[in-house]
This record gives structure tokens, C-alpha cells and sequence, in this order.
């Protein structure tokens, strides 16, 4: 567990810039990069949510286009990259400690069966609804 909330507190964190397979390294390299931008100025807006979620939206676009279009698959990976930073940023952003949610999400998935729907298999905590008029 990191329990490190802010971009301050991950500046503190010593990082290289190479891949290690480091949540620590990729954590610190975004943070990083939100304070030489001064995302947290609120007139800079790179903390407000609502923006945050439109360039997720955005990135998010940029992907399935990549997909869908058929281009090559280092412009998916980019793409990609791009929502995994965005993501980071948002716990930043949010005071959230992002490893630790996502440990608890997984541990609580791990215990759900799996259902095949209309569009394929899902994995979720939800009742399928049924056609039945009342």
C-alpha cells in the first residue's frame, strides 16, 4: 500500500524513468508531470473532474478509433497509455489512493461468477433484466 494522496507526495518519491514494473515509478513520473504543468492551479482546471472526465472521453475516442479503424497496433498502445495516464492523474487529483482500490476492486471481482449476455461475458454485480410485462 502506498498511502501517498498528493502530487506532493509523490514528488518526495524517488523514481528513474525507465520501466521497472513499478507502480511506485509510474505513479511519481505523474505526479511529476502534473506539477511542472501546475495542474492543481484552479485556473489551470487539471484537477476539476468534470474536465478530467471529457479528456477521458476524448482519449477514450482516440482509442476505439484506432481500433475500429484498423490502424496499427503501437497507435492503440499510445492510445492506451494515454487513458492509463489520465487514470493515475485522476487519483491524483481525487486524493485517492489508487493501488490500494484497485486491490480491494480485485478481490471483490474475484468472488463474482461470470455471466455470458447478448454482447458476451460479463463480470459484474447486476440482475439480468427480463421481457416480462407486468
Amino acid at each position: 500500500m502506498t498511502e501517498r494522496l498528493s502530487v506532493e507526495d509523490w514528488l518526495k518519491v524517488e523514481h528513474g524513468e525507465t520501466p521497472d514494473g513499478s507502480w511506485t515509478t509510474m505513479m511519481a513520473r505523474v505526479a511529476k508531470f502534473h506539477h511542472k504543468h501546475n495542474f492543481a492551479d484552479i485556473e489551470n482546471h487539471g484537477h476539476d473532474m468534470g474536465f478530467r472526465i471529457a479528456l477521458t472521453v476524448e482519449e477514450l475516442g482516440e482509442l476505439s478509433a484506432a481500433i475500429t479503424k484498423g490502424k496499427p497496433d503501437e497507435e492503440a498502445a499510445e492510445e492506451l497509455a494515454d487513458l492509463l495516464i489520465l487514470i493515475l492523474g485522476h487519483s491524483l487529483a481525487m486524493n485517492v489512493d489508487l493501488e490500494y482500490e484497485f486491490h480491494s476492486k480485485m478481490n471483490q471481482i474475484m468472488t463474482r461468477k461470470a455471466r455470458t449476455g447478448k454482447l458476451g461475458i460479463r463480470v459484474t454485480d447486476y440482475t439480468p433484466e427480463t421481457n416480462e410485462r407486468q
